[in-house]
């Protein structure tokens, strides 16, 4: 029985598309050019940020998001950020007796902004708030702490198979795959994903459904 629900960020909560427009208009590239060298560094397993340093050769990322800040050009999330079944799916998880927890890859900016938007959450936290992020162990390990649940009652929802569903199963967590975003596209019917995952979902509302039985 899952007594514990853990979502990860980017792409299963919320939207991508303002995060990776705003870094395409502080670097003065077109948008498109930005989200679609994201996509290809993704595909070939490398990490987000290589996009940027693609655009901008020896850019210091972190330096690059203080300037951000300081100029007023900072991280910003609000309601139309987030998927649309956010809301009632976990509402009705809690309604179901279900610990709901947001944990993902973010700055602890996004954790702030994150819970500025009252989420039916009995926690949110980010990856920069803890300091250490997917797919260490340790990140994992502190999803466990604070689930308050054993790992085989613990459910991970994520659309990343490298960052969510393999580190999620290594800890002995359950894992739901959502096709959502480009990830959760590209990485849909892949057959490691496909052995992995416990679940693959399309929407967060299915997940009433699963802790149904």
């Amino acid at each position: 029985m899952l007594e514990t629900i853990v979502f990860d960020i980017g792409e299963t909560i919320t939207r991508d598309d303002r995060y990776w427009g705003s870094w395409a208009d502080w670097l003065d590239v077109p948008r498109h050019t930005l989200s679609a060298l994201v996509g290809a560094v993704v595909a070939r397993g490398h990490d987000n940020a290589e996009a940027l340093r693609m655009l901008r050769p020896g850019i210091d990322v972190a330096a690059e998001y203080r300037a951000r800040e300081a100029a007023g050009h900072g991280e910003h999330l609000d309601e139309t950020d987030l998927y649309p079944d956010v809301r009632p799916a976990l509402s009705a998880l809690r309604e179901q007796g279900v610990r709901v927890i947001v944990a993902g890859n973010q700055t602890p900016r996004a954790g702030e902004l994150l819970r500025g938007l009252d989420l039916p959450a009995d926690l949110v936290v980010t990856s920069g708030e803890w300091g250490v992020a997917k797919p260490q162990p340790e990140f994992f390990q502190r999803v466990l702490e604070v689930a308050h649940a054993a790992p085989d009652a613990t459910l991970y929802v994520g659309d990343h198979p490298v960052n969510d569903v393999f580190p999620a199963k290594a800890a002995g967590l359950r894992a739901a795959h959502i096709r959502r975003g480009p990830w959760g596209h590209l990485w849909a019917d892949d057959a490691d994903v496909v052995a992995a995952a416990d679940w693959r979902i399309d929407s967060l509302a299915q997940l009433t459904a699963i802790v149904a039985g």
